[in-house]
């Protein structure tokens, strides 16, 4: 399918957030799936993945996620000191910002006469753990979660209670969960903990590690897998044709 791309600035309650919009050039009302980028916010790699679901029929949004610390339009290189920045924003940018971020983009959405309503999300790295925590919004119907940080720890900014562990029981969308059983971000006893958590809280959830490190689907970098790459987008898209269409 044939995409278009352009991108909207977004008021949020913590200011403006530039937002990249790839969707199918026909006409029509497709689904949506908000993308969460890594810590460097839209790099190729990133912009090339939101593409590709775009071409699978869906609205993909990528919005900037960390729009409050850095000048419209930053991108961080994957070198240190573009790791040490976006590490930077990620513990001085609370849960609930993010969780005001979505909403915004839930607001959008239903503005949009090229979108059904229907709402998924997707997300990589700490952008798994924001598709995660965004399905706490009552109009996210799916998230593919990709290795997700930081959830096992809970030690991200948020209220006392506000953790995305422990809110996990109030999410009710259907939830994709996929790890590298290698990555040294997230340990066995980490990925044990949310998936023990996931079935005391009585989550729908389906559970995929494979044999890979952190960034897998990253196609820059030696750590990239492109066969299982591909697999995991298969499952991201089944995913959400049958859950958002």
């Amino acid at each position: 399918m044939i995409i278009q791309q352009h991108s909207c600035d977004i008021e949020t309650p913590t200011g403006i957030m530039r937002t990249y919009v790839y969707r199918p050039k026909a006409q029509g009302k497709f689904p949506t799936v908000i993308f969460y980028s890594e810590i460097f916010q839209q790099t190729a790699p990133i912009a090339r993945t939101a593409a590709l679901m775009a071409g699978h029929g869906f609205v993909v949004l990528v919005p900037e996620v960390f729009h409050e610390l850095n000048p419209i339009g930053t991108v961080l290189g994957y070198d240190d000191a573009g790791k040490d920045k976006g590490n930077q924003d990620k513990w001085a940018k609370s849960l609930e910002h993010h969780d005001s971020d979505t909403q915004a983009l839930v607001d959008f959405i239903q503005q949009q006469d090229y979108c059904t309503g229907k709402i998924g999300s997707m997300g990589v790295c700490i952008g798994g753990h924001l598709a995660y925590r965004a399905a706490l919004n009552e109009h996210i119907s799916a998230a593919a979660c990709l290795y997700a940080t930081d959830i096992h720890s809970g030690d991200l900014p948020s209220n006392e209670g506000n953790d995305t562990l422990t809110r996990t029981k109030d999410i009710k969308a259907e939830l994709m969960m996929v790890w590298g059983k290698q990555d040294p971000h997230i340990p066995d006893e980490g990925r044990m903990l949310i998936h023990q958590n996931l079935l005391a809280s009585g989550n729908v959830f389906a559970w995929h590690e494979f044999n890979a490190s952190h960034a897998f689907m990253r196609d820059e970098g030696e750590r990239y897998d492109p066969q299982l790459a591909l697999r995991v987008y298969g499952m991201s898209v089944e995913l959400f044709n049958r859950t958002l269409t």
